[in-house]
């Protein structure tokens, strides 16, 4: 079994269909709460540009989380 692919089709100039459009990074600052779907809720304690940040989940565990932060969500 074959497994499937990470990239997506490029978009033919004759498809009578609109390119997809990227969803934008979100954007984060510290001190932000933010709710992680495996982790639970903590506070955003460094942002590295738009690369990463570092949450700080309580109990003394950080967790950093790479861009494009699709597991991450602001409260």
């Amino acid at each position: 079994m074959e497994p499937s692919r990470a990239t997506t089709r490029r978009h033919l100039s004759t498809s009578p269909f609109k390119p997809r459009v990227p969803d934008p990074i979100k954007t984060f600052e510290e001190g932000d709460r933010v709710s992680h779907d495996k982790e639970g809720m903590g506070r955003i304690t460094a942002v590295e540009g738009t690369h990463a940040v570092v949450v700080d989940l309580g109990g003394g565990k950080l967790l950093r989380v790479l861009s494009p932060f699709d597991k991450l969500h602001q409260l």
